[in-house]
């Protein structure tokens, strides 16, 4: 399996992409680091920089997403979503590999 990229977030990654202009090489990259009150963080950002040894390239309703294999470990079968609400907007992600996450969503332990 792999992340999981909605309609509804891939049409929000759209939308930041054409607003800021990106050069049409640039991916949505995914990822975690250490830190944040659960062990880890997820990350979403743009870049250019492939590896072909070290990254996995998935592309889901038009958006390529990129994942270091470390990452991969963590976040397969991951969901990654947009949310627009009138508490709060923002991406959320559903990871299935994840045994405790914090209460604002943006940190999990494996």
């Amino acid at each position: 399996m792999a992340v999981l990229l909605t309609e509804k977030a891939a049409a929000e990654i759209q939308k930041v992409r054409e607003e800021q202009k990106f050069e049409p090489e640039m991916f949505l990259r995914v990822g975690i680091t250490a830190g944040g009150c659960s062990g880890f963080n997820y990350s979403l950002g743009f870049d250019k920089e492939f590896d072909e040894k070290a990254d996995s390239e998935y592309e889901f309703h038009g958006v390529k997403v990129v994942v270091d294999k470390k990452s991969d470990l963590y976040l397969d079968g991951t969901t990654v979503d947009f949310y627009e609400g009138l508490e709060r907007r923002g991406f959320t992600f559903e990871n299935p590999n994840a045994t405790k996450s914090c209460g604002c969503g943006h940190s999990f332990q494996a």
